[in-house]
Order: structure tokens, then C-alpha cells, then sequence
């Protein structure tokens, strides 16, 4: 019995009407989808019967004027689909009913037509086939039904806007050519009388309004002009790989008398042609050249920008550029709180929930989608915010949410956008993934950096408060004395100076913030890192030679960021020299080069090996044995956040190690 396509394909087509109605009982769109489903199952059905028909018994020629009185109807519960998708479709009250007046007039002639002689008299057999004047009626008819609909779709798709105007178009194209094109087979049918024509028609019947129920009924959205664009490619890579892999088998089969090499070098064959022929259709129908330009962008954002607020600043701009929209949205957090720009949400919020689970959201298809308290709060979140497409990712540390606003052509982002958007999401996640953990790096190396100061600047500390206690122990002695007293209480606050001073110092350099690059003195801030080196290298027997001849010294860089690198360049340079045999330097110098100042590290220490010049600014690189290898890496990320440049001449082992760092001066004023 299910030998029929026919019958094979009624089924199938009202199991998928069912699970149209299913996904979302609500939307009045898929109870349409349902009932037309039902419809074009029946006509299936009763195309059945007629084929299935004993010949000469009668039954054929009874079911085909059902088949026909059934297919009639076709072109009116389209119409209905058509509007509901626009949303003028309400109840089928008298207001429907006066505005489709001629429609149903029409459809009803065409159903009743088939039972009468006029269709096809009572004595035409299949052997003999006899046609009334009604049949080129009803046929020519139901064409103008079809053409009709066309036309209407099309001015109702010139007032449509969003999704509404895709699913019209997926509508219009894919159901006006499955219309067509089974009209071109009972065209054919009725010339040839080939029993083929009949039995492709419920395949076509079902490849057609298949893909058209699923694109309209489904939360992914699909631009028509795509899957025409989809479908063209696929047949002609098909077609193209079939005859490719027929030539070849041809040709060495005339050479190779083993079938199996044929085969196999065939095969090869095929699928290398398959690759390089799809590229180049991939190329020829331009599929999505604007997200490979934002994939583009966004992996030079990636490469260029360090800090987290740079970063996301590039990203918004690549984001708008993308979805060509007035603004967009970026949530990222690591505490339980996702923030960006002037919007925060808790991260274990409904929003963040829900779409934790969807992966992505737009406001078609929270519409299309059974609505739940959750989904409902997620696109009043969307609405709010004036998105068009929100997706969701989420890293080791991680969490991301990225949003983009409604489009300046109020089209809605189709699903191949939501995919571009999604990968577009991934890279954004690993860049600000690398941002936060070179901060937590940049920390780290600074609290490293403070706790071995702290145990240098103890000394510098206790003698200052060594002086003071001497001082206060002599002062009930000599507390007559003017010239004590005056050189107590000078001493006394050139010593409290000193501390304050270094501790201050101190601080400044372990609290995290964020650089900023401001015109600023240079060598003010190399003598005071230097200070903060001065103990440690005098307890290694490392003498500082400072050779300070740029003239002016006005650079573009952050005082915390230049004491940073200088104390982190400084104590590697004592590491190298503090095991030298004899005399033990370091010399820290600066002179104008073009548009900036360089300062430059030396020691005569091993010299930097060859092998590990290439990869000396990379993380966990080092010699040491304690630390992590990050001081040179992050002295590379911070300069690089403030335009500034570091750099190690080459050197050969047992010369020495000179670091060159390029700071921008500020332009000259005019």
C-alpha cells in the first residue's frame, strides 16, 4: 500500500503540519500551516486513489474529479497563510469574507466543476479520455489562482518590513514554485500520458512545501534569495562532481584494467574537484563577503588591542559594522555580574539563564517559539535594549553577552547572520579572555615586584628610623641646645620625607590601574625608579650608571607603567650580572631618537642566547629558576597599551643584554 509516493508523502506531510502545530499552538501562522498541511495530505491522498484505481472500473475517474475539486482549494488556504504572515488575517468573520469575495467564488466554482460532465463526461474511460468545456476552464483558471497570489504576495511583501517580509518571500517563491511546477506536470501528464509525471508530483509537492513550512514555521529565519542561492549551488556542485567522477571512471577504465585502482584514483579524484569546485562557487555566488570582512576586523582588533576597555570599544565598532546598526551591546564579567557600558545584569538572572540555554535569541523567534515567563522577560530584555540579535558565550573565566541593534533596513537577522554573529562572539570571548588574564598576570608580576622591593626598602627604611630614635633618645639632653634642636627638627623632616616618600612609592607601583598615556618628564621618573633599585644592587655589589642625555625628555607614557617595566628590566639585568666574576654594571640611558625618546637597559652580564631571542617577549619564557617568565611579556603588553615599544639588540653569549625602549613623544604644539 505505501508503494505509492503519493500515499507515502500524505503521510509524511500531515505529521509535519502536526509538528508545525505543535511547536507553537499559539501563533496563528502555524495553525494556518497545519490546516494547509492537512489540505495538501488529503489531495495527496485522493492523488492516491485515482493512480491506485482498478483500470475501467470507474473508481479512477471518480477519485481523479476528488483529486481536482481538492487541488482547486489549494490556491485559497495559501492565500490564507499569506495573511497571516502579514498579520491581516483575523477571524474568518464577515470582514474576511466581504474583502476575499471573488476568491471564494472562484474556488467554489473550480471544487464543484470536477463531479459534472462539463469537467469530464460521465462516459470518458482511460483507454478513451473525453474532456467537457469546463476542464480548460478550471485548469487555465486555477493557473490565473496561482499567478493571482503572486501578484498579491508581491504587494503585500512592498508594505512588509522585518519578518514578516522574509516569511512572505520564502512563501511567495517556494509555494508559488511548487504550485507551478505541478502544473507543468500534469501538463506534461496530459501530453505524453506518462504515469511518471503523476508520481512526481507528490515528491515535488513534498520537497517544496516541506522547506517552505519549515522555513516559515521554525525560529530560524532564512532569506529567500539565500536558499534559492543554497539550493542553485548544491545542484550544480552535484551535478558537475557526478559527470567529473563519470569522465574520469571513463577514461582510466580505457588505461587500468583493475576496477578497484579506477575506483579509488576516481574517487580521489571527485573528491579533490568536490573542494577547489565548491571554493570557487562559495567565491562566484558571494556568500556572506561582509562577515568575512568582520571576521577580518575582528582578528586585527584581537592582534592589535590589549587593554579590556580598548578592546571592547573595537569590538562595538565592528559589531555595528557587521549588523549595520545604530549601536550595539557587549556584557562581559567575571564576579557574577555581567557589566558594559551602562548596563549591568546579575549573571544567575533569568536573562542570562534562559539564554544560556537557547544560545542565541532574536525577537522572531522568541515569537515563533512557545512563550514561557522566562522567554517573555528575555525579549522585554531584548525590546529594551532595542536589539535585533543577542547571542551568548562563554569561556573558562568567561562569560559573554553580545547584542547587536535592529538593522537601519528593519530586515530581521536571518539564522546564517545568527552563525556569523556566534563565530564573530567566539573570537571577542578568547581576545577578552587574554585581556583579563594578562591583567591578572600584570598584577601578579606586580605584587612580585613589591614584595622583593619590600624586603630591599626595609633597610632603607630602618636607617632613617635608626637616625630618628638616636635623635629623640638625645633630645631631653640636649633640648636647650638651638643648634640641636634646629638640626633635629630639620633632620627629623628631611627623614619622615624619605619615608613617606618611598613608601608612597611603594604603594603607587602594587595598586592595579588602569595606564593612560600623558605628556610627561622622563628622567624624573628613572631617577626615582632607580632609587627603588639602589639597595638591592648595592647588597649584589652592582654599581648603576645612569647617563640620562635626551634633551627634552617629554614623553607620551604612564608614570606607574614607566617605574613597572624600568623595575622589571632592572632586576632581570641584576639577576644576569649578580654570579659575574669581577666588576658588576648596569646602566640605565636615554637619547632623542625620531618622533620619540628611547631608554635603554644594559648589563655586562651572559648576554641573551641566541635560541631564545626570537620568543623572549612570549609568557613562561625564562632562565631563572623561580618566577614564571612573565616580566618581559608583560612589559611588552603594557607598552604596547601606551604605543610605546621594547626591544633586545643581538647580542652574542658572554657580551651583555641591552633592552631599548621607544616612547612617543607628544605631537609639537602649534
Amino acid at each position: 500500500m505505501l508503494n505509492s509516493p503519493a500515499l507515502l508523502v500524505s503521510i509524511v506531510v500531515a505529521l509535519v503540519g502536526a509538528l508545525i502545530l505543535w511547536s507553537n499552538p499559539e501563533r496563528l501562522v502555524n495553525r494556518l500551516a497545519f490546516s494547509c498541511s492537512l489540505h495538501i495530505a488529503l489531495w495527496l491522498a485522493l492523488l492516491y486513489q485515482a493512480v491506485t484505481a482498478p483500470r475501467g472500473s470507474g473508481e479512477g475517474l471518480f477519485w481523479l474529479r476528488c483529486t481536482s475539486a481538492a487541488s482547486a482549494s489549494i490556491p485559497l488556504h495559501f492565500l490564507l497563510v499569506k495573511e497571516g504572515i502579514a498579520g491581516v488575517s483575523g477571524r474568518l468573520g464577515l470582514g474576511w469574507l466581504r474583502r476575499n469575495w471573488l476568491w471564494i467564488a472562484v474556488t467554489v466554482f473550480f471544487t464543484v466543476m470536477p463531479f459534472t460532465s462539463a469537467f469530464i463526461p460521465f462516459q470518458s474511460t482511460g483507454t478513451s479520455r473525453l474532456y467537457g468545456w469546463a476542464y480548460p476552464i478550471v485548469s487555465y483558471g486555477f493557473i490565473g489562482l496561482v499567478a493571482l497570489l503572486f501578484w498579491d504576495a508581491l504587494r503585500t511583501l512592498k508594505q512588509a518590513v522585518g519578518g514578516q517580509r522574509l516569511e512572505l518571500q520564502v512563501w511567495l517563491v517556494w509555494g508559488c514554485a511548487m504550485t507551478a511546477t505541478v502544473l507543468v506536470l500534469k501538463a506534461l501528464n496530459w501530453l505524453t500520458h506518462e504515469p511518471i509525471y503523476i508520481n512526481l508530483q507528490p515528491i515535488v509537492a513534498l520537497i517544496f512545501y516541506g522547506g517552505t513550512a519549515y522555513a516559515i514555521t521554525t525560529y530560524r529565519i532564512f532569506d529567500a534569495r539565500q536558499l534559492i542561492l543554497v539550493v542553485l549551488e548544491r545542484v550544480i556542485l552535484i551535478t558537475a562532481v557526478a559527470a567529473v567522477a563519470f569522465s574520469f571512471d571513463w577514461v582510466l577504465g580505457q588505461f587500468l584494467s583493475s576496477e578497484w585502482i579506477v575506483h579509488l584514483v576516481t574517487t580521489a579524484l571527485a573528491l579533490w574537484f568536490a573542494v577547489t569546485f565548491n571554493g570557487w562557487l562559495d567565491r562566484f555566488f558571494q556568500f556572506y563577503p561582509q562577515a568575512t570582512a568582520a571576521r577580518q576586523a575582528a582578528y586585527a582588533v584581537a592582534r592589535r588591542e590589549i587593554k579590556a576597555e580598548s578592546l571592547e570599544q573595537a569590538f562595538l565598532s565592528v559589531l555595528k559594522g557587521w549588523g549595520q546598526a545604530g549601536h550595539a551591546l557587549m556584557l562581559s564579567g567575571t564576579k557574577g555580574m555581567l557589566q558594559g557600558g551602562a548596563v549591568e545584569i546579575p549573571e544567575d538572572g533569568t536573562v542570562v539563564q534562559i539564554l544560556r540555554q537557547l544560545r542565541w535569541a532574536t525577537p522572531e523567534r522568541l515569537a515563533r517559539e512557545k512563550s514561557t515567563p522566562e522567554r517573555e522577560e528575555l525579549n522585554r530584555f531584548l525590546h529594551e535594549h532595542r536589539l535585533g540579535v543577542l547571542v551568548f558565550g562563554e569561556g573558562p573565566t568567561l562569560t559573554l553577552l553580545i547584542g547587536v541593534g535592529v538593522p537601519a533596513s528593519r530586515r530581521p537577522f536571518t539564522y546564517p547572520q545568527v552563525t556569523q554573529l556566534m563565530e564573530l562572539a567566539s573570537i571577542i570571548e578568547s581576545a577578552m579572555e587574554r585581556s583579563h588574564f594578562s591583567v591578572k598576570a600584570q598584577h601578579a608580576e606586580q605584587l612580585a615586584t613589591v614584595g622583593l622591593l619590600g624586603a630591599s626598602l626595609a633597610h632603607e627604611i630602618r636607617n632613617p628610623l635608626v637616625t630618628i630614635k638616636t635623635f629623640v633618645q638625645l633630645l631631653p639632653q640636649h633640648h636647650q641646645d638651638p643648634a640641636f634642636r634646629d638640626k633635629f627638627f630639620r633632620l627629623i623632616g628631611d627623614e619622615v620625607s624619605r619615608i613617606d616618600r618611598l613608601t608612597e612609592q611603594l604603594l603607587d607601583l602594587a595598586s592595579p590601574r588602569a595606564y593612560t598615556a600623558v605628556p610627561t618628564p622622563l628622567h624624573p621618573l628613572l631617577r626615582a625608579g632607580l632609587d627603588l633599585v639602589t639597595t638591592k644592587a648595592d647588597h649584589r655589589q652592582v654599581r648603576i650608571i645612569a647617563d640620562f642625555a635626551a634633551a627634552p625628555d617629554i614623553v607620551l607614557t604612564d608614570a606607574g607603567a614607566t617605574k613597572q617595566v624600568l623595575l622589571n628590566l632592572c632586576f632581570n639585568a641584576i639577576h644576569a650580572v649578580e654570579n659575574r666574576e669581577g666588576e658588576r654594571w648596569i646602566k640605565v640611558a636615554t637619547r632623542n631618537v625620531p618622533e620619540g625618546v628611547e631608554m635603554s637597559v644594559s648589563d655586562n652580564g651572559a648576554g641573551i642566547a641566541p635560541e631564545i631571542l626570537p620568543r623572549l617577549f612570549q609568557p613562561f619564557q625564562t632562565t631563572k629558576s623561580t618566577g614564571f617568565g612573565l616580566g618581559l611579556a608583560i612589559c611588552s603588553d603594557i607598552l604596547s597599551g601606551l604605543k610605546a615599544t621594547i626591544a633586545a639588540d643581538p647580542s652574542c653569549p658572554g657580551s651583555g643584554a641591552t633592552f631599548r625602549v621607544h616612547f612617543p613623544c607628544p605631537p609639537p604644539s602649534s
